[in-house]
């Protein structure tokens, strides 16, 4: 009997051809994970993996590393995860219930190195094939395996962008099912650490064990191909109270990515909290409210999302992030939620902090939520005038169904790169945005340059 990751792998194998939609969003994909990782790099998440791994680093490497320099595949693939995940700016990946990017372009890179050409046609379809095939481990066990605790970016999304390192690397179908077979093993990541630095080093983590996986099963390391659905396999274990299974998992002519497509986050924070976040500016903007006016803020987001937001009085930035009062105060107060929003001083703000003891947060039940792929979030504003507002959002700013448009996009990259220190304006993000047409990645990304700090991605023009 054909197994579940033999249906997956023949089905990526099947997929000659991408269409130009499918191209246009995985580079909208990639480049907004560059920016995600150099906005990331100087983050204390990733400073401790750096030092955690000196001396590996020190020795060099043929991978690139964003904070400069060189390192073995395996490092590099933590660390630029770990880069790309650090400050929750990187995109959503629903049908995964992950962080798909922060996975998979950093497995991937880890490939990427001097005298061994890739193109950016065949880094774009491994992306598509890795998105794929988290989409698809994703389509037996989510919402409940999510829901029951497992943060999806760690474990869905290590399985599927091992398919997609495997891809690259140029593996056979059976050498692409064995990858995540033997990604299967090494998938974990509690949601319990989200609000810690452990949440960003999740994505790094899967990211190096996605480059291990696919490195093992090529080397011919063997594991289970039934390991989704067999007893004590992932499904057993890591589905949750109410797992669906691969039953009816079919192939579709359309790539997951123009069926659903990937959430390009507009604010640098928990995604639980986004649909929120845009529904009370919504608000503030129709009726022109101000902190004056508040009298309550009350929420009503998805059981999941309220778990996610366990700090209603963040102590750190970290906290702040998974945290729907200091997000929605701030979001407030300010008109927009930033980067520099998620600093030690900007947590304390006593303007924010009063404004926050004002904002609640429900859920929905279980049983409402059961059958619904996706509810609503809810904000109601009641006022001192006595008057009550209430606005909600089915999806967020940043999803297929409200798009960013392509100045917010290029306005993103360019705010991440003024957080990275790096100076804006330079030609990365047009380099990025020919991808498709580049011969070789590591001398159209200027990956050439990357054992010297102050050249990082340069490229052939000076930054």
């Amino acid at each position: 009997m054909t197994t579940v990751l033999q249906r997956i792998a023949a089905q990526l194998s099947s997929r000659k051809h991408f269409s130009e939609t499918a191209i246009e969003r995985a580079i909208d994909a990639v480049a907004d994970t560059f920016g995600c990782m150099i906005a990331g790099a100087g983050d204390l998440a990733v400073t401790g993996v750096t030092a955690a791994f000196a001396s590996e680093i020190a020795g060099g490497g043929s991978a690139w590393l964003v904070a400069g320099g060189g390192a073995p595949s395996s490092i590099a693939a933590l660390v630029n995860g770990t880069a790309a995940h650090a400050l929750d700016f990187d995109d959503n990946f629903h049908p995964a219930r992950a962080h798909a990017s922060a996975v998979l372009v950093p497995a991937l890179l880890a490939t990427v190195a001097a005298g061994r050409p890739v193109s950016g046609r065949a880094f774009l379809s491994a992306y598509l094939a890795g998105l794929d095939a988290q989409a698809a481990v994703g389509f037996g066990v989510n919402p409940s395996h999510y829901n029951r605790g497992w943060h999806g970016t760690a474990t869905v999304g290590a399985v599927g962008a091992a398919a997609g390192v495997a891809q690259l690397l140029g593996a056979s179908e059976e050498e692409t099912a064995q990858a995540m077979s033997l990604a299967a093993s090494l998938a974990c990541g509690p949601k319990g650490q989200f609000g810690t630095l452990a949440k960003p080093l999740h994505a790094g983590i899967a990211a190096r064990n996605a480059v291990e996986a696919a490195r093992l099963a090529i080397a011919g390391i063997r594991g289970r191909l039934d390991i989704l659905e067999r007893p004590q396999g992932f499904l057993d274990l890591f589905g949750g109270d109410d797992p669906r299974a691969w039953t009816d998992l079919r192939p579709e002519p359309a790539h997951i990515i123009e069926r659903r497509g990937l959430v390009t986050k507009r604010h640098p924070c928990c995604a639980s909290t986004h649909r929120a976040i845009d529904a009370l500016l919504e608000l503030k903007r129709d009726y022109g409210l101000t902190a004056d006016d508040i009298v309550s803020i009350d929420t009503k987001v998805g059981v999941s999302a309220f778990r996610n937001l366990a700090y209603a009085e963040p102590a750190d930035e970290m906290q702040a992030r998974f945290s729907m009062q200091y997000c929605l105060a701030t979001a407030f107060l300010n008109g927009s939620v930033s980067l520099g929003d998620f600093t030690r001083s900007a947590v304390s703000r006593p303007d924010v902090r009063m404004l926050a003891k004002r904002i609640t947060m429900e859920s929905y039940s279980a049983d409402e939520e059961k059958g619904n792929e996706r509810l609503p979030h809810i904000v109601t504003v009641r006022l001192s005038d006595g008057t009550t507002l209430r606005r909600q959002r089915l999806h967020a700013k940043g999803s297929v169904e409200d798009p960013l448009s392509t100045q917010e996009r290029r306005e993103k990259f360019e705010d991440c790169l003024k957080w990275g220190n790096r100076q804006p304006g330079c030609d990365l993000y047009a380099r990025l945005r020919r991808l498709n047409e580049a011969a070789d990645l590591w001398t159209e990304l200027g990956m050439a340059n990357h054992s010297r700090k102050a050249e990082l991605l340069a490229g052939p023009e000076t930054v």
